[in-house]
């Protein structure tokens, strides 16, 4: 019908005449009813084949929306990233490795981002409900119905503002920390109790001022010349660019991070390239780190 004659759909079908004749009748023979007139060795639709082409047009716009995603997925793969994460590496961690994500592609092959910055609970919620692809959460949060592993282990470190009299000491003794104004994470965060383990074992209680959620709290007040705070040195590292002071503490109190994925769960390509971009990432920070603390690389 679109082409007018047998002879030229066989050529837009790259088929022969013969066999689109044999086409028409087997679907004729098929419907029960004719779909053309045969006059003058030309074929002339029948009302009943031109309200039957309203539906085959129809077909061919799923049929091409189909082709059009193949193709899609093809060039680029599943073009949607759905990130959930804690904000010790969802404030200034997570936008580092998308900003290098999307200055290494172009504006067409960049995926749609939608990064959910959250405590770490809800982060396992939002994995586990699969509105996530993957998140990053602290370390004490339960890990049913997820697969987890670990994405990152470090030290913490001691943060405070560039004229606190601990700046002057390259490594920070659990006895320094006494008696001195402390800026704590909550009683019931996990690296808080760890952290008072440890300085109990050399008999030093911590005199806390103030108490917050986020690690990025403690380095906010800590810069503003609040007190001296223990955290993540991946949540430090920002701050150390606008000048807080980052030193080690001779005793290793650890903050871990976990990747989580719900279990089962393949993971799109966008998803595992932006993973090893986020790896990648990590070493850089870790190389930043070192030189804010004076360490070589």
């Amino acid at each position: 019908m679109v082409s007018g004659s047998a002879r030229k759909a066989a050529v837009l079908l790259g088929v022969s005449q013969p066999a689109v004749s044999q086409s028409l009748k087997r679907l004729e023979s098929e419907a029960g009813f004719d779909l053309f007139q045969r006059l003058r060795g030309r074929l002339h639709p029948t009302p009943e084949a031109k309200a039957l082409l309203v539906e085959v047009e129809r077909s061919f716009v799923g049929m091409g929306a189909i082709e059009h995603r193949l193709k899609s997925l093809r060039d680029f793969g599943v073009n949607q990233l759905n990130i959930a994460s804690y904000p010790a590496f969802g404030l200034g961690f997570m936008p580092r490795c998308l900003a290098r994500l999307m200055t290494a592609k172009t504006p067409e092959r960049r995926p749609h981002v939608s990064l959910q910055v959250l405590s770490s609970r809800d982060v396992r919620e939002r994995v586990v409900s699969g509105h996530a692809d993957f998140g990053l959460m602290a370390d004490e949060i339960p890990t049913s119905g997820l697969d987890a592993t670990l994405f990152a282990r470090f030290p913490g470190v001691v943060v405070m503002k560039g004229d606190h009299p601990l700046a002057r000491h390259q490594r920070v003794q659990p006895q320094q920390l006494a008696e001195i104004p402390f800026l704590a994470l909550n009683p019931e965060d996990a690296s808080r109790r760890r952290l008072e383990e440890k300085l109990a074992e050399h008999g030093v209680h911590l005199s806390v001022s103030i108490h917050t959620p986020y690690a990025a709290s403690v380095c906010e007040m800590a810069l503003r010349g609040l007190g001296v705070g223990i955290v993540n040195p991946i949540t430090a590292l920002d701050y150390a660019e606008r000048g807080l002071v980052v030193r080690r503490l001779s005793v290793d109190v650890g903050f871990s991070c976990l990747l989580a994925v719900p279990v089962g769960q393949v993971l799109s390509g966008v998803a595992r390239n932006f993973l090893a971009l986020m790896r990648s990432q990590l070493h850089q920070d870790e190389c930043a780190l070192r030189s804010h603390l004076g360490e070589t690389t």
